[in-house]
């Protein structure tokens, strides 16, 4: 557990909390305990939406850098993280400490040794299957700086979902969507918008919602889906409710929390379909084979085919949301 190392680093004085100035933590993730920090000088800088509402509720103080020091909570992508570590670098004043804590199974050790050949790093720590180490800021990491790609003309980020192209699940559901859709629609866990761009170029459609929680997915979208048909939210799409019932919900729905299957993740985007539908509406949902949602589809549609299989995937259509049960 991060809250572990952290603690650990604090009793045996490898690092020494400042004693004012603000205390930056990067990206934690819903579980990670921060207690052992000053709840009233802590600004936590996330852009997953979940992790952002839940530190929120707990940590009220904002603040722009400098910091005084820094967490910066690994993410799994090498490129992300060098990113995250030189964004930490340039907001935290100098001499101020900036800790890098993460899983080893994300990536920890060789972060830590990409880092060690850059600054003055202290020995790590180790405990609950992950490091911790910490140096000081000044030295210029501004080339580690997540810079955008271009994929066959689309905009992406290192570290958000399929960074790399669209992934085999989105391009089968673009090429079994029908050749016309209804004129309200979202794309519920848009990404970076290669989905909404598909659905855009069907006649019919008139407004579009893309609902994604990752901040820098969304902002690839932005640039990528110029049409004045899109509307942007930055909101988990589990919670989130459009203005007005939609007549067709389209989506790739998560299926991980970290490193674990979780199929629950797809079974609330489902759940959250049929409220968002109006009586007529439809769902175009893809999903890997293995995932259980059979019975969460039942429930919550009155009619539901499989479109195609291919290679591991399914397309499948729910149409007729049913009312929810009191």
């Amino acid at each position: 557990m991060r809250s572990a190392r952290m603690s650990l680093a604090l009793e045996t004085g490898a690092l020494d909390l400042p004693s004012q100035g603000r205390i930056a933590v990067y990206r934690p993730r819903i579980g990670d305990d921060l207690s052992d920090l000053p709840r009233d000088r802590v600004t936590v800088l996330t852009g997953f939406k979940p992790d952002h509402d839940h530190f929120a509720a707990a940590y009220s103080g904002t603040a722009e850098p400098p910091y005084a020091a820094a967490i910066v909570c690994l993410p799994r992508s090498r490129e992300a993280a060098r990113g995250l570590i030189a964004r930490a670098a340039a907001e935290v004043a100098p001499g101020g400490w900036i800790a890098v804590d993460g899983q080893k199974t994300d990536g920890i050790d060789t972060a830590l040794k990409d880092l060690r050949a850059r600054v003055d790093l202290s020995e790590s720590l180790s405990k609950a299957h992950g490091k911790l180490a910490s140096f000081r800021a000044g030295p210029d990491l501004s080339d580690w700086m997540a810079k955008p790609h271009l994929v066959d003309g689309f905009q992406t980020l290192p570290g958000i979902f399929s960074a790399d192209g669209p992934d085999r699940g989105s391009v089968l559901l673009a090429s079994a969507l029908p050749a016309k859709l209804g004129g309200k629609v979202a794309d519920l866990g848009a990404g970076w918008g290669f989905l909404a761009a598909e659905i855009l170029k069907r006649p019919g459609v008139k407004k579009l919602d893309l609902v994604e929680a990752e901040a820098d997915a969304l902002d690839c979208a932005r640039v990528n889906i110029p049409d004045p048909r899109a509307r942007f939210h930055w909101a988990d799409a589990t919670t989130w409710r459009p203005e007005t019932l939609l007549d067709v919900v389209v989506m790739n729905p998560p299926f991980h929390k970290g490193r674990e299957a979780d199929p629950a993740l797809g079974a609330g985007f489902i759940r959250a379909a049929r409220r968002m539908l109006a009586p007529s509406g439809e769902l175009w949902l893809v999903a890997n084979r293995h995932l259980p949602y059979d019975a969460v589809l039942s429930d919550s549609f009155l009619e539901v085919r499989e479109v195609v299989t291919e290679g591991g995937f399914r397309v499948i259509q729910a149409i007729k949301p049913k009312r929810a049960k009191p």
